[in-house]
C-alpha cells in the first residue's frame, strides 16, 4: 500500500518531470529546416535566433520533438577518431545531443562545426550545425531536458511557439 501511494504522489506531483511541456518560461528550442535557422526561446519570449546547417537531404534531419539528452565540451567525433578540441573536428567545440529516432543524444545533435561556410547551407548527415561562438552561447543556457523542435514550415517563429505553448 505505501509503494502504491508513492508512485501516485510522484505521479501527481508538480514536480513530475513528465507531462505537458514546454510550460511557458521553460527553456525550448525550434528548427526550422525551411529557413536553416534555430530559434531560442526562454523565460517565455525568443530570444535570439541562429543561422544553421542541416541534412543534405530533408529526411537525413529527423523532424519532430525530442529532448537534449547529452552536453559536451570539446566532444570526441567516433566516427573518425578525431579527439575533441583538435581542428580537425567537424563538431567544433560543443555537442548537444537529442534523442530523436530513440538515438539517446549520441547521433543527432546540435554542434559547432569546422567549416564555417557550412553555416546556411543543406550539408549535414542529419545534425545541425552552428557557429562555435554561437553553439557556446547557446550550450550555457540550455539544461537537459530541454525540447527541440524540429520542423520545415514556413510560419514564423512566433507564431510556432504560440502554437507549441512556449510563449503567450
Amino acid at each position: 500500500m505505501k509503494i502504491m501511494f508513492t508512485i501516485f504522489f510522484f505521479i501527481t506531483s508538480p514536480f513530475w518531470p513528465l507531462g505537458n511541456n514546454p510550460v511557458i518560461g521553460d527553456p525550448y528550442i525550434i528548427i526550422n529546416k525551411q529557413t536553416n535557422e534555430l530559434a531560442f526561446i526562454d523565460d517565455g519570449e525568443i530570444l535570439k535566433t541562429y543561422k544553421i546547417a542541416t541534412g543534405k537531404t530533408a529526411q537525413l534531419t529527423p523532424e519532430g520533438e525530442f529532448n537534449i539528452t547529452v552536453k559536451a565540451v570539446n566532444p570526441y567525433y567516433r566516427k573518425k577518431n578525431i579527439p575533441g578540441g583538435s581542428s580537425e573536428n567537424p563538431l567544433g567545440t560543443r555537442w548537444i545531443g537529442f534523442d530523436a529516432e530513440n538515438t539517446e543524444g549520441r547521433i543527432y545533435g546540435i554542434h559547432g562545426t569546422n567549416n564555417e561556410s557550412s553555416i546556411g547551407g543543406y550539408v549535414t548527415q542529419g545534425c545541425v550545425r552552428m557557429f562555435n561562438e554561437e553553439v557556446e552561447e547557446l550550450f550555457e543556457h540550455i539544461p537537459v531536458g530541454t525540447k527541440v523542435l524540429i520542423l520545415k514550415s514556413n510560419e514564423s517563429f512566433q507564431t510556432i511557439a504560440k502554437q507549441k505553448g512556449a510563449i503567450e
